[in-house]
């Protein structure tokens, strides 16, 4: 099976909402009262890795395995952090 455009597919949604939770606690005022925001930084930049990779594993047509490998694991990553921001602002704010 080839992952390459089903983790771009993901990883540039999943980017998208972490835009949403950074901005909406920046307008609620509620980024300085929890580490949410900054968890939910950390998730775009693995999931922005995560794009970047896969959309190069796919311009490559899979020639170069470690891309793959390198977007897989950003996005899993990715995805814990975002997960992790989600249930500190949860318990937090």
């Amino acid at each position: 099976m080839h992952r390459p455009p089903h983790i771009l597919n993901a990883s540039t949604n999943l980017l998208g909402i972490c835009f949403i939770i950074i901005t909406g606690l920046k307008l609620a005022s509620a980024n300085a009262r929890s580490y949410a925001d900054e968890v939910a930084w950390v998730a775009a930049l693995l999931l922005f890795t995560s794009t970047l990779t896969a959309y190069l594993a796919i311009r490559n047509q899979g020639a170069r395995t470690w891309q793959t490998q390198i977007a897989d694991k950003a996005f899993l990553g990715g995805v814990t952090a975002l997960a992790l921001s989600i249930v500190i602002a949860a318990i937090y704010l």
